[in-house]
Protein backbone atom coordinates (compact mmCIF):
# COMPACT_ATOMS: atom_id res chain seq x y z
CA UNK A 1 0.00 0.00 0.00
CA UNK A 2 2.36 2.20 0.90
CA UNK A 3 4.49 1.61 -2.68
CA UNK A 4 1.00 2.30 -4.58
CA UNK A 5 0.74 5.61 -2.84
CA UNK A 6 4.21 6.63 -3.69
CA UNK A 7 2.99 7.14 -7.38
CA UNK A 8 -0.26 9.26 -6.44
CA UNK A 9 1.25 12.47 -6.65
CA UNK A 10 2.98 11.48 -9.67
CA UNK A 11 -0.01 10.60 -11.42
CA UNK A 12 -1.89 13.36 -10.52
CA UNK A 13 1.26 15.50 -11.49
CA UNK A 14 0.89 14.21 -15.08
CA UNK A 15 -2.90 14.52 -15.80
CA UNK A 16 -2.56 17.85 -14.71
CA UNK A 17 0.86 18.72 -16.75
CA UNK A 18 0.02 16.86 -19.64
CA UNK A 19 -3.41 15.04 -20.07
CA UNK A 20 -5.77 17.94 -18.72
CA UNK A 21 -4.44 20.32 -21.24
CA UNK A 22 -4.20 18.16 -23.90
CA UNK A 23 -8.17 17.69 -23.40
CA UNK A 24 -9.01 21.25 -23.04
CA UNK A 25 -7.14 21.54 -26.44
CA UNK A 26 -8.83 18.47 -28.39
CA UNK A 27 -12.61 20.18 -26.96
CA UNK A 28 -11.37 23.40 -28.48
CA UNK A 29 -9.99 22.01 -31.32
CA UNK A 30 -13.56 19.94 -31.98
CA UNK A 31 -15.56 22.88 -31.20
CA UNK A 32 -13.21 24.37 -34.00
CA UNK A 33 -13.75 21.99 -36.53
CA UNK A 34 -17.77 21.89 -35.93
CA UNK A 35 -17.49 26.13 -36.29
CA UNK A 36 -15.98 25.91 -39.03
CA UNK A 37 -17.50 23.60 -41.12
CA UNK A 38 -20.92 25.43 -40.57
CA UNK A 39 -19.01 29.01 -41.33
CA UNK A 40 -16.93 27.13 -44.51
CA UNK A 41 -21.06 25.58 -45.42
CA UNK A 42 -22.88 29.61 -45.23
CA UNK A 43 -19.93 30.40 -46.93
CA UNK A 44 -20.56 27.85 -49.90
CA UNK A 45 -24.62 29.04 -49.39
CA UNK A 46 -23.31 32.87 -49.97
CA UNK A 47 -20.89 32.31 -52.93
CA UNK A 48 -23.28 30.07 -54.79
CA UNK A 49 -26.32 32.55 -54.58
CA UNK A 50 -24.26 35.54 -55.44
CA UNK A 51 -23.28 33.35 -58.63
CA UNK A 52 -26.32 32.62 -59.27
CA UNK A 53 -27.94 36.31 -58.72
CA UNK A 54 -25.27 37.65 -61.43
CA UNK A 55 -26.30 34.57 -63.82
CA UNK A 56 -22.73 32.86 -63.81
CA UNK A 57 -22.86 29.57 -65.49
CA UNK A 58 -23.89 27.09 -63.22
CA UNK A 59 -20.99 24.88 -64.50
CA UNK A 60 -18.25 27.63 -63.07
CA UNK A 61 -20.29 28.28 -60.18
CA UNK A 62 -20.50 24.59 -58.89
CA UNK A 63 -17.02 24.33 -60.12
CA UNK A 64 -15.34 27.40 -57.77
CA UNK A 65 -17.92 25.92 -55.10
CA UNK A 66 -16.11 22.81 -54.64
CA UNK A 67 -12.91 24.48 -54.74
CA UNK A 68 -13.19 27.38 -51.99
CA UNK A 69 -14.68 24.58 -50.39
CA UNK A 70 -11.28 22.26 -50.04
CA UNK A 71 -8.89 25.89 -49.54
CA UNK A 72 -11.04 26.68 -46.68
CA UNK A 73 -10.88 23.55 -45.03
CA UNK A 74 -7.18 23.01 -45.84
CA UNK A 75 -7.01 26.87 -43.74
CA UNK A 76 -8.85 25.32 -40.77
CA UNK A 77 -6.82 22.29 -40.54
CA UNK A 78 -4.47 24.01 -39.85
CA UNK A 79 -5.78 26.36 -37.28
CA UNK A 80 -6.51 23.23 -35.59
CA UNK A 81 -2.88 22.05 -35.85
CA UNK A 82 -1.53 25.79 -34.47
CA UNK A 83 -4.16 24.78 -31.50
CA UNK A 84 -2.02 21.87 -30.72
CA UNK A 85 1.67 23.80 -31.14
CA UNK A 86 2.41 22.86 -34.38
CA UNK A 87 3.68 25.58 -35.97
CA UNK A 88 1.96 26.70 -39.34
CA UNK A 89 5.81 27.23 -40.84
CA UNK A 90 6.70 23.83 -40.04
CA UNK A 91 3.30 22.25 -41.50
CA UNK A 92 4.04 23.97 -44.87
CA UNK A 93 6.95 22.31 -44.97
CA UNK A 94 5.43 19.07 -44.24
CA UNK A 95 2.91 20.05 -46.79
CA UNK A 96 5.16 20.41 -49.48
CA UNK A 97 6.87 17.17 -48.38
CA UNK A 98 3.90 15.46 -48.85
CA UNK A 99 2.76 17.60 -51.96
CA UNK A 100 5.48 16.15 -53.67
CA UNK A 101 4.90 12.22 -52.76
CA UNK A 102 0.97 12.76 -53.13
CA UNK A 103 2.15 13.87 -57.12
CA UNK A 104 4.60 11.17 -57.27
CA UNK A 105 1.45 8.85 -56.13
CA UNK A 106 -1.49 10.64 -56.90
CA UNK A 107 -0.26 11.49 -60.65
CA UNK A 108 -3.65 10.30 -62.38
CA UNK A 109 -5.66 11.84 -59.63
CA UNK A 110 -4.14 15.30 -60.36
CA UNK A 111 -4.88 14.87 -64.00
CA UNK A 112 -8.33 14.55 -63.83
CA UNK A 113 -7.95 17.77 -61.47
CA UNK A 114 -6.16 19.58 -64.28
CA UNK A 115 -8.84 18.62 -66.89
CA UNK A 116 -11.40 19.99 -64.70
CA UNK A 117 -9.82 23.27 -64.88
CA UNK A 118 -9.40 22.92 -68.80
CA UNK A 119 -13.68 21.46 -69.30
CA UNK A 120 -14.76 24.67 -66.95
CA UNK A 121 -12.60 27.27 -69.04
CA UNK A 122 -12.21 25.96 -72.30
CA UNK A 123 -16.27 25.04 -71.48
CA UNK A 124 -16.87 22.16 -74.21
CA UNK A 125 -19.89 21.00 -72.61
CA UNK A 126 -21.90 22.41 -69.95
CA UNK A 127 -24.28 21.58 -66.82
CA UNK A 128 -27.23 20.01 -68.71
CA UNK A 129 -25.83 19.23 -71.83
CA UNK A 130 -26.45 16.24 -73.57
CA UNK A 131 -23.20 14.69 -74.32
CA UNK A 132 -21.00 11.56 -75.78
CA UNK A 133 -17.64 10.98 -74.37
CA UNK A 134 -15.85 8.44 -72.86
CA UNK A 135 -18.31 5.90 -74.27
CA UNK A 136 -21.09 7.19 -72.30
CA UNK A 137 -23.87 9.02 -73.32
CA UNK A 138 -26.04 11.15 -71.15
CA UNK A 139 -26.81 14.46 -69.57
CA UNK A 140 -24.03 16.42 -67.84
CA UNK A 141 -25.22 16.69 -63.97
CA UNK A 142 -22.00 17.94 -62.52
CA UNK A 143 -18.39 18.39 -63.35
CA UNK A 144 -16.46 18.31 -60.30
CA UNK A 145 -13.34 18.87 -59.34
CA UNK A 146 -12.07 15.37 -60.38
CA UNK A 147 -14.85 13.67 -62.26
CA UNK A 148 -17.82 14.64 -64.25
CA UNK A 149 -21.46 12.99 -63.36
CA UNK A 150 -23.52 11.83 -65.88
CA UNK A 151 -27.22 10.54 -66.10
CA UNK A 152 -27.69 7.92 -69.19
CA UNK A 153 -30.77 7.45 -70.82
CA UNK A 154 -31.70 4.72 -68.95
CA UNK A 155 -31.29 6.35 -65.43
CA UNK A 156 -28.06 5.25 -64.50
CA UNK A 157 -25.69 7.75 -63.17
CA UNK A 158 -22.18 7.16 -64.29
CA UNK A 159 -19.03 9.77 -62.68
CA UNK A 160 -16.53 9.72 -65.30
CA UNK A 161 -12.66 10.91 -64.52
CA UNK A 162 -12.51 14.33 -66.06
CA UNK A 163 -9.09 13.04 -67.55
CA UNK A 164 -10.39 10.29 -69.40
CA UNK A 165 -13.47 12.46 -71.05
CA UNK A 166 -11.29 15.60 -71.86
CA UNK A 167 -8.82 13.22 -73.84
CA UNK A 168 -11.77 11.67 -75.86
CA UNK A 169 -13.79 13.32 -78.45
CA UNK A 170 -16.72 14.40 -76.89
CA UNK A 171 -19.64 14.84 -79.21
CA UNK A 172 -21.90 17.61 -77.74
CA UNK A 173 -25.55 17.10 -78.84
CA UNK A 174 -27.18 20.01 -77.22
CA UNK A 175 -24.72 22.99 -78.76
CA UNK A 176 -26.90 23.37 -81.78
CA UNK A 177 -30.73 24.76 -81.53
CA UNK A 178 -31.31 21.18 -83.75
CA UNK A 179 -30.07 17.95 -84.73
CA UNK A 180 -31.26 15.96 -87.18
CA UNK A 181 -33.25 12.14 -86.72
CA UNK A 182 -31.71 10.09 -89.72
CA UNK A 183 -34.66 7.44 -90.48
CA UNK A 184 -34.97 5.14 -93.33
CA UNK A 185 -38.05 4.08 -95.38
CA UNK A 186 -37.76 0.49 -97.67
CA UNK A 187 -39.54 0.89 -100.88
CA UNK A 188 -41.16 -2.23 -102.99
CA UNK A 189 -40.28 -2.22 -106.70
CA UNK A 190 -42.35 -0.53 -108.91
CA UNK A 191 -43.34 1.82 -106.19
CA UNK A 192 -43.52 5.49 -107.28
CA UNK A 193 -40.30 7.03 -105.03
CA UNK A 194 -40.87 10.35 -105.56
CA UNK A 195 -44.50 10.47 -105.04
CA UNK A 196 -43.94 8.42 -101.60
CA UNK A 197 -40.81 11.08 -100.75
CA UNK A 198 -43.20 14.26 -101.22
CA UNK A 199 -45.98 12.79 -99.39
CA UNK A 200 -43.58 11.74 -95.96
CA UNK A 201 -42.04 15.53 -95.91
CA UNK A 202 -45.43 16.98 -96.26
CA UNK A 203 -46.47 14.44 -93.35
CA UNK A 204 -43.23 15.14 -91.58
CA UNK A 205 -44.00 18.89 -90.75
CA UNK A 206 -46.88 17.64 -89.09
CA UNK A 207 -45.59 15.95 -86.25
CA UNK A 208 -44.85 17.98 -83.31
CA UNK A 209 -41.65 19.53 -82.36
CA UNK A 210 -40.23 19.27 -86.17
CA UNK A 211 -37.97 22.30 -86.85
CA UNK A 212 -39.24 23.86 -90.47
CA UNK A 213 -36.19 25.45 -90.85
CA UNK A 214 -33.98 23.63 -91.55
CA UNK A 215 -36.77 21.71 -93.75
CA UNK A 216 -37.05 17.76 -93.45
CA UNK A 217 -35.01 15.64 -96.02
CA UNK A 218 -36.54 12.88 -98.15
CA UNK A 219 -34.84 11.37 -100.68
CA UNK A 220 -33.65 8.21 -102.34
CA UNK A 221 -30.55 6.24 -100.87
CA UNK A 222 -30.01 3.85 -102.71
CA UNK A 223 -31.76 1.36 -104.83
CA UNK A 224 -31.19 -2.67 -103.26
CA UNK A 225 -32.28 -6.17 -104.03
CA UNK A 226 -35.70 -5.27 -102.08
CA UNK A 227 -36.37 -2.01 -103.91
CA UNK A 228 -35.54 1.34 -103.48
CA UNK A 229 -34.55 2.68 -99.95
CA UNK A 230 -35.57 6.52 -98.91
CA UNK A 231 -33.66 7.88 -96.71
CA UNK A 232 -35.79 10.83 -93.81
CA UNK A 233 -34.73 13.18 -92.02
CA UNK A 234 -36.20 15.69 -89.86
CA UNK A 235 -34.94 18.06 -87.75
CA UNK A 236 -35.74 18.91 -83.75
CA UNK A 237 -34.28 19.90 -80.51
CA UNK A 238 -32.46 17.45 -78.51
CA UNK A 239 -34.75 17.60 -76.36
CA UNK A 240 -37.14 15.91 -78.48
CA UNK A 241 -35.25 13.91 -79.98
CA UNK A 242 -36.65 10.30 -79.05
CA UNK A 243 -40.75 11.86 -79.40
CA UNK A 244 -39.80 12.91 -82.98
CA UNK A 245 -37.98 9.38 -84.03
CA UNK A 246 -40.78 7.48 -82.42
CA UNK A 247 -43.42 9.82 -84.40
CA UNK A 248 -41.72 9.48 -87.90
CA UNK A 249 -41.50 5.87 -87.64
CA UNK A 250 -45.11 5.65 -87.21
CA UNK A 251 -45.76 8.42 -90.02
CA UNK A 252 -43.52 6.21 -91.97
CA UNK A 253 -45.94 2.81 -91.47
CA UNK A 254 -48.62 5.25 -92.29
CA UNK A 255 -47.33 7.13 -95.56
CA UNK A 256 -46.49 2.77 -96.93
CA UNK A 257 -49.06 1.10 -94.98
CA UNK A 258 -51.13 0.37 -98.24
CA UNK A 259 -48.11 -0.02 -100.47
CA UNK A 260 -46.57 -3.65 -101.82
CA UNK A 261 -44.70 -5.41 -99.39
CA UNK A 262 -40.58 -4.73 -100.19
CA UNK A 263 -39.18 -8.36 -100.75
CA UNK A 264 -35.51 -9.48 -102.36
CA UNK A 265 -36.12 -10.40 -105.92
CA UNK A 266 -33.29 -11.95 -107.85
CA UNK A 267 -33.55 -11.95 -111.71
CA UNK A 268 -31.58 -15.16 -113.58
CA UNK A 269 -30.43 -15.51 -116.69
CA UNK A 270 -30.09 -18.90 -118.58
CA UNK A 271 -28.50 -19.41 -121.55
Amino acid sequence: MLVATEYLPDVSAVLQQYVIPFLWKAAGALVLWIIGGILISGAGRVVRHAMTARGIDPTFSHYVNSALSVLLKVVLLVAILGIFGVESTSFAAVLAAAGVAIGMAWAGLLANFAAGIFLVVLRPFKVGDAIHGAGVTGDVREIGLFATTVDTGDNVRVFIGNNKLFADNIINYSANPVRRVDMRAQLAHGVDATQVAAALAARLLQIANVAANPAPQVGILEFNAAGTLLYVRPFCNNLHYNQVADDVQRVIAEVTGGLPVPAPHHVEHRA
